[in-house]
Order: structure tokens, then C-alpha cells, then sequence
């Protein structure tokens, strides 16, 4: 037989016997860090007082019983909104807001404008109650225009920058000559 074979096989034996002795059942588990744990000297107050008792009745109604009406052998429950009058309006010439909202309590009127991109201007009017629903009416101001989309032609928007230097001076003198006459 191969020695390393035999020699790994003893390794796996030893490891095996190693695992079973310290998984042994009989064993004590361990205490911690060496002490036992504390008892402990107190125990939690008991409650001096009694829970109150409750003190309050149901609350009474405060509404009136919804209007009943018989209709095509349908129960209907008639509701109404709260009557109350009221009405704002907004004229904004620089962002082309206008519109106005008002209301008698039973039906609301109002208007506003929207200027679209053709544009024209479309005018809505409208009413609405609790039985007709909302009624618009729709019209429009003005012509649509279509121009011909110019090409885009960007204009600079910055100039030249003026040169912050002046030309350089010469610092240097003309030369001398360094020779002499010619000799025959």
C-alpha cells in the first residue's frame, strides 16, 4: 500500500476521534467566564392604585337623517353640498392668467382662458350643480398661425477680447563689430 495513502487515512481516524470526544453527552456545559450568574435581589413594585373606571357616554349625532325619495324602485338619498357663496378671479396679463370660479351654495359658474401655442385663445365657460353635472362650453379667440420656422442662426455673445499688453521694447544695443580690416 501507498504510505501516503495509510498516513492520510490515520490523519481522518485521529480527527474523527478527537470530534467524538468533545461532543460527548455526559459532559458539562461550560459556565461562562468562570461564575454563575446572579440571583436577582429585586423584584418590580406592585401597583398601588386601581385603573379607572370608565366615565363617558356614546356620543351623540350631530348631523340631520339624509332626505330619502323613492325613484324608479331605487331608494335614493339625497345630499347636498354645503351652501355657501363665494367667488376669486385672477387677471395676470404677464403670465396670460385669467379665470374667475364663483359659487351661489347650489351651483358653481366659472371661466378661464388658455392661450395655446397657435395662438388663439380658448375660452372656457362652465356650470356646475349636483344634478345637471358639469356643463362646459368651449370657444375660441383669434386666428391659428402657422409661420415658416426660420433657420437658427445664433448670434455671438461675446466680443473680441482688447490685447491688455503693448509690444515688447528691444532691450539689446546694435552690435559692434569684432574684426578687423582685411589684411593683403
Amino acid at each position: 500500500m501507498n504510505m501516503k495513502y495509510v498516513l492520510e487515512q490515520r490523519k481522518i481516524t485521529l480527527l474523527c476521534l478527537a470530534a467524538v470526544a468533545l461532543a460527548r453527552p455526559d459532559r458539562p456545559a461550560p459556565a461562562g467566564y468562570g461564575y454563575d450568574p446572579p440571583t436577582p435581589a429585586y423584584a418590580p413594585p406592585q401597583p398601588s392604585y386601581s385603573a379607572p373606571q370608565p366615565s363617558y357616554s356614546a356620543p351623540q349625532p350631530s348631523y340631520e337623517k339624509p332626505k330619502v325619495r323613492w325613484h324608479n324602485k331605487f331608494l335614493r338619498i339625497l345630499q347636498e353640498g354645503m351652501p355657501f357663496d363665494f367667488k376669486y378671479a385672477v387677471k395676470d396679463a404677464y403670465k396670460g392668467l385669467d379665470f374667475d370660479y364663483n359659487s351661489d351654495g347650489k351651483v358653481v359658474n366659472g371661466q378661464y382662458r388658455v392661450l395655446l401655442p397657435d395662438g388663439r385663445t380658448q375660452i372656457v365657460t362652465y356650470t356646475t350643480d349636483h344634478h345637471n353635472g358639469y356643463q362646459a362650453e368651449v370657444t375660441y379667440e383669434g386666428e391659428a398661425q402657422y409661420p415658416e420656422p426660420q433657420p437658427y442662426k445664433p448670434a455671438p455673445s461675446y466680443s473680441a477680447p482688447a490685447p491688455a499688453y503693448s509690444a515688447p521694447a528691444p532691450t539689446y544695443e546694435q552690435p559692434k563689430p569684432t574684426y578687423g580690416a582685411p589684411r593683403n
